[in-house]
């Protein structure tokens, strides 16, 4: 095989106000034709900036530096004008992003989106477009393609999204694909699935592959070759069982060690934070919990039905009187689920997405009021009516940047519901955040800055020392590890650990990453169409689960070389 793609002193510097960012400061690598390489490191490494600059995707302030050398097929593509490139996009070299609703316009349907790749580089007419639209849909394992050409983005799944960012990117059978992070957010099944797809299409129409990704389990699932990155840099490369069995570099090494697949479960994760709570007293702070005799049914849910109605709007009704219209659709995101949770237990929630995972955290959160069914915790209440009573349960939410108020400061995001409970005064509200921040290892020094100016996990760590600071007994965590670097995840899952140790704290665990339910959960509930199917220990629903849908599950799990 030859060359196909050949980097040479690549620099990428961003040119701002503050100074130059060298988010990519040097790297050097190659790749045959037909050759999958798995481009790996943290976020900030510079994996995604050297994606983009190979596609020519760098917006000012930053640019690729003189001296930096790209040649795709022989031809250099560094300094090439915009009109050029535009002519290697897509035919030659396409990109898969993260996430397709970023690329795939909400208002314009697919055959109209795909219509427009193809004419990007050709002149074919509308029966020619429709042809290629479903063939494209039918290489991608895409059901009834001939109808769902026709269909708007919104209709689609994430994994059915996805699939169809991975048909346009393949529409003109280029040399080289570029897919960036695009299955992190997705379940665990449909990653499995996109994974088989992508396989068999490269290797089925002889394209190159970049594979950009944090997740090392995945990366092994695919890649015939491994480049680990950090701080701009390559510091280390080779084949990828080579590279994940016996990694050279402190670096790769301590990736592979963060991974809870690595650890007995129930251990605290190799991290760069190991000590999670900093050996901070949490004592001292005076948890809800601590304390407190051991319950088995400390939490209860029974019965819980939850439907959800889109309410018709006055022309809808005016037909509904007149026999013309009918009632709006009806999902049943919950149908009779049951389960209890011991005080101070961490009881893992697992399903794929639309399976009401989410639907009955925020249920047990008193977000969301049940249609039938009761909620206690403590033998209380958690709703009155439609309405929370309480602070018992909190919640920590899977994008902590969603869910803190952009403009308001880190201390006044988390002393808002204290102050508005009676937990702190106005006089002494300073400390009692600072000593929240402290339990979840976070500069107090840094209380006066906005959500933007931290990291995920920072921002993560700030979330759940807001929700620390209503003293809650019970803590709802809706994928809150999900899209986190393997090492910052790491820290994560030590400082649940550590909290609940120290305070006795009671924790729903929801997540479609099935390693990290195994290593964190004591007890774990499969959910799968607003039902629950299996509940068991953790080591019994991993070792020997008794339903067909949890062993699919449990297969689809992306495991590393060996």
């Amino acid at each position: 095989m030859t060359e196909l793609l050949d980097v040479r002193d690549l620099r990428t510097w961003f040119h701002t106000d503050r100074g130059i960012v060298k988010s990519v400061n040097g790297i050097s690598f190659s790749m045959k034709r037909g050759e999958v390489m798995g481009l790996v490191g943290e976020s900030g490494s510079g994996k995604s900036i050297t994606g983009f600059s190979l596609i020519g995707l760098i917006d000012k302030p930053g640019q690729i530096e003189e001296g930096s050398s790209i040649r795709f097929d022989g031809r250099e593509l560094v300094g090439l004008d915009e009109r050029e490139l535009r002519r290697i996009r897509g035919k030659d070299i396409s990109m898969v992003f993260q996430d397709p609703m970023m690329t795939l316009n909400p208002v314009v349907r697919i055959i109209d989106q795909i219509g427009m790749a193809i004419r990007a580089h050709e002149r074919v007419s509308d029966a020619e477009v429709r042809r290629r639209a479903v063939e494209a849909l039918d290489r991608v394992r895409i059901v009834d393609a001939a109808r769902k050409v026709d269909q708007y983005p919104h209709e689609f799944s994430g994994g059915m999204r996805q699939r169809v960012a991975i048909a346009i990117a393949l529409l003109h059978r280029p040399r080289l694909v570029i897919a960036d992070e695009p299955t992190t957010a997705l379940d665990v099944s449909v990653q499995a699935e996109i994974l088989k797809v992508v396989k068999a299409l490269v290797g089925e129409m002889g394209t190159s592959l970049i594979w950009i990704s944090h997740d090392l389990a995945t990366v092994s699932s695919i890649a015939d070759n491994i480049t680990v990155m950090r701080r701009g840099r390559i510091v280390e490369a080779g084949p990828a069982r080579q590279v994940l069995t016996h990694p050279t570099h402190p670096y790769t090494q301590a990736l592979l060690a963060a991974l809870p697949s690595r650890s007995k479960p129930g251990q605290l994760l190799a991290s760069d934070a190991t000590e999670a709570a900093g050996g901070f007293d949490l004592a001292a702070l005076g948890g809800a919990s601590q304390n407190r005799a051991p319950d088995p049914e400390f939490v209860v849910m029974r019965g819980i039905d939850k439907v959800f109605t889109r309410p018709p709007g006055l022309l809808r009704r005016l037909g509904m009187r007149l026999g013309f219209e009918t009632e709006p659709a009806r999902v049943h995101a919950v149908k009779q689920a049951s389960l209890t949770i011991a005080r101070g237990e961490i009881l893992g929630l697992v399903g794929e997405s639309g399976s009401g995972k989410s639907t009955l955290g925020r249920i047990l959160c008193g977000i969301t009021p049940p249609t039938a069914g009761t909620v206690r915790v403590a033998g209380e209440p958690v709703m009155e009516g439609d309405h929370k009573r309480g602070t018992k349960v909190q919640m920590i939410f899977q994008d902590p940047f969603a869910s803190l108020d952009p403009r308001r400061t880190i201390f006044q995001s988390i002393a808002e519901g204290p102050l508005a409970h009676g937990l702190c005064t106005r006089a002494n509200a300073r400390a009692y955040v600072e000593g929240w921040l402290r339990a979840v290892a976070f500069d107090p020094a840094l209380a006066n800055r906005y959500p933007h100016q931290f990291s995920g996990g920072q921002r993560q760590r700030i979330a759940i020392a807001r929700a620390l600071a209503m003293r809650p007994e019970v803590i709802v965590c809706d994928e809150p590890v999900a899209s986190l670097d393997v090492s910052i995840q790491a820290q994560i899952i030590n400082l649940l650990m550590e909290l609940r140790r120290q305070l006795n704290l009671t924790l729903l665990f929801i997540s479609h990453d099935l390693s990290v339910v195994h290593h964190l959960c004591d007890r774990v509930v499969v959910m799968r169409h607003g039902e629950i199917v299996e509940t068991g220990s953790a080591e019994q629903i991993f070792k020997a689960p008794k339903q067909p849908y949890t062993r699919m599950l449990l297969d689809a799990i992306p495991k590393l070389a060996s």
